[in-house]
């Protein structure tokens, strides 16, 4: 069955997961953080559900498509940005594992949903 609104879209709930795991980890962050890597983290984690979302409501596949990069491009900057936190021991080798694997799990689900996007693009 087609997805009827964004929420219904497997990535997007996998990338809400993440972003929920994401903020958690944020509380862990030290307070003169708060500015730093835990404000650029979060945004560019939010901005992959965000972009999913936004991708969903175009019509166009190649709109579509633009959306669903820039969520791919924000998955990865968050992957950065949990890498460099867990290199200055803001998170333990355990919770980056959690992370990881979920985020591998939404990069996967996004390189999916953009090749059917593609797919349906080339019927038409």
């Amino acid at each position: 069955m087609a997805a009827q609104n964004f929420r219904d879209l497997i990535v997007w709930q996998e990338a809400y997961k993440l972003t929920l795991v994401v903020y958690e980890l944020c509380k862990k962050f030290p307070e003169e953080e708060r500015f730093g890597l835990t404000s650029q983290l979060k945004r560019s984690i939010i901005s992959v559900t965000s972009n999913i979302a936004e991708g969903f409501g175009r019509v166009g596949a190649k709109e579509k498509d633009n959306f669903y990069s820039i969520a791919s491009g924000s998955l990865t900057e968050s992957e950065n940005q949990i890498i460099i936190a867990r290199g200055v021991g803001y998170i333990s080798e355990e919770d980056y594992s959690k992370v990881e694997e979920q985020t591998v799990r939404v990069h996967k689900l996004l390189y999916g949903l953009r090749k059917v996007n593609k797919e349906k693009s080339t019927k038409r």
